[in-house]
């Protein structure tokens, strides 16, 4: 099998698929590829990175700590996804940390890169735009689901957000979800 060439990778990214040729081509130049262990940080809550992270292959778990250690989970980013995109905007520190939950492979993209990306090309401005309105109001869920749900009623919100609907329209839940990880979903122990 002949070796992906950064170009090939990044066309499977949808955020980059907005480019154009020439604008695919030059972040290729620009991108590196790394290689994320199992439970390696891409990026660490509090901490500033100047990149922006495509997920190519692997599952990354994103959580937030407070001061005592107590975690929550926040999200899980799959294939496609990317993340780091908040810090460049804004230029403040992560609001999260982000883990390999398995061997993950990332594209990684330089503040610089992709702020031009952002001012070259409307059309991925407007797909960065949608993927911070969608994580807004992912947020407003949680936080009315904490703030108005019994746990209870917690755990069914986070166990409906997890399944996926199949064939007939019943909603599944495929994966395997931990009691633990339940928990740091909902805010409870």
């Amino acid at each position: 099998m002949a070796m992906l060439s950064n170009l090939d990778r990044l066309r499977r990214v949808p955020l980059v698929s907005r480019l154009t040729v020439a604008q695919a081509e030059a972040i290729s130049n620009a991108v590196v590829k790394r290689r994320c262990k199992r439970g390696e940080a891409l990026v660490e809550q509090g901490q500033k990175s100047d990149a922006l992270y495509l997920l190519l292959t692997g599952r990354a778990r994103v959580t937030a700590a407070d001061s005592r250690g107590r975690e929550v989970i926040l999200a899980t980013l799959a294939q496609g996804d990317y993340l780091g995109e908040m810090s460049i905007i804004d230029n403040e520190p992560h609001s999260a940390t982000v883990r390999a939950e398995v061997q993950t492979d990332v594209l990684m993209l330089g503040r610089a890169e992709f702020t031009r990306c952002l001012s070259e090309n409307a059309a991925m401005s407007l797909v960065v735009m949608r993927g911070l309105v969608k994580r807004l109001r992912h947020a407003d869920r949680k936080i009315e689901s904490l703030a108005l749900l019994d746990v209870y009623g917690r755990v069914a919100h986070a166990l409906l957000e997890q399944a996926e609907t199949n064939g007939q329209g019943q909603q599944l839940i495929t994966g395997k979800v931990s009691r633990q990880d339940l928990a740091k979903t909902i805010g409870a122990s």
